[in-house]
């Protein structure tokens, strides 16, 4: 598995130079050379780049391009909120399972963690071992498969909560009858009346893309029935 254009990676800065900022980027036990440029940090006029970024702090980046040297282009304002929330979550979940893997393996867990990542996360392998035990058993003795599945089995995941912001509006009579026919009808969400107009719509689950998943669901469910309805609709965001 290499690094791919549109992934989320961490990274950490390195240094400051001029308008651009260098990081690392953490990636198969080696560190790869990123880059950011000034344009790429956050929306509108920037006057000082320490305001947003300083040497060793991690930010959640999206790869804009690969050059054929090897230099990884990134961008710090293309990254939502939820998109932030999710991958830091998600390497919180992937350094548990290293100190799982360690603690039983011991120092034959290197070999087995690279195997495992050379073909994807690391928290992809986890889901899919709870299902298959047996692509676990591939890689060690049965004994130290049972313990680590036992740990995983019992382990408590965190839900992780979306959110996303709708807009309806309707000058018809029967309005806000007809708005909350719509959202009554939206199914495996909690949705929300925020203010005149203004709804949230909230899913969550243990698996990230499933709760964002759920909440694209409903609000394409919500926005195609507001207009057959003649209701307006928008959404905020992405």
């Amino acid at each position: 598995m290499e690094l791919e254009q549109d992934e989320l990676v961490i990274c950490t800065v390195e240094k400051i130079v001029g308008t651009v900022v260098f990081v690392k980027i953490p990636w198969k036990g080696k560190e790869i050379d990123g880059s950011i440029t000034i344009s790429e940090i956050a929306p509108g006029r920037i006057r000082n780049l320490r305001d947003y970024v300083v040497p060793k702090k991690r930010v959640v980046c999206k790869i804009l391009r690969i050059s054929p040297q090897g230099n990884v282009e990134l961008s710090l304002r293309r990254v939502t909120q939820k998109e932030k929330k999710e991958i830091i979550e998600l390497d919180k979940q992937e350094k548990s399972y290293i100190k799982i893997f360690k603690s039983i393996l011991g120092e034959n867990s290197e070999p087995v963690l690279k195997k495992i990542t050379e073909g994807g996360r690391l928290h992809e392998f986890v889901q899919e071992i709870k299902e298959n035990p047996e692509k676990l058993e591939c890689l060690m003795e049965k004994k130290d498969a049972d313990k680590i599945l036992g740990i995983l089995k019992n382990q408590k995941s965190k839900k992780i909560s979306l959110k996303k912001e709708i807009f309806m509006k309707t000058t018809k009579p029967d309005g806000i009858n007809l708005i909350k026919e719509i959202l009554t009808g939206a199914k495996g969400v909690e949705i929300r009346y925020i203010s005149a107009g203004r709804y949230s719509i909230k899913s969550e689950d243990k698996d990230a893309k499933l709760a964002d998943n759920r909440i694209k669901a409903a609000a394409s469910c919500i926005e195609v029935l507001s207009r057959q309805k003649g209701i307006d609709f928008s959404i905020k965001g992405k």
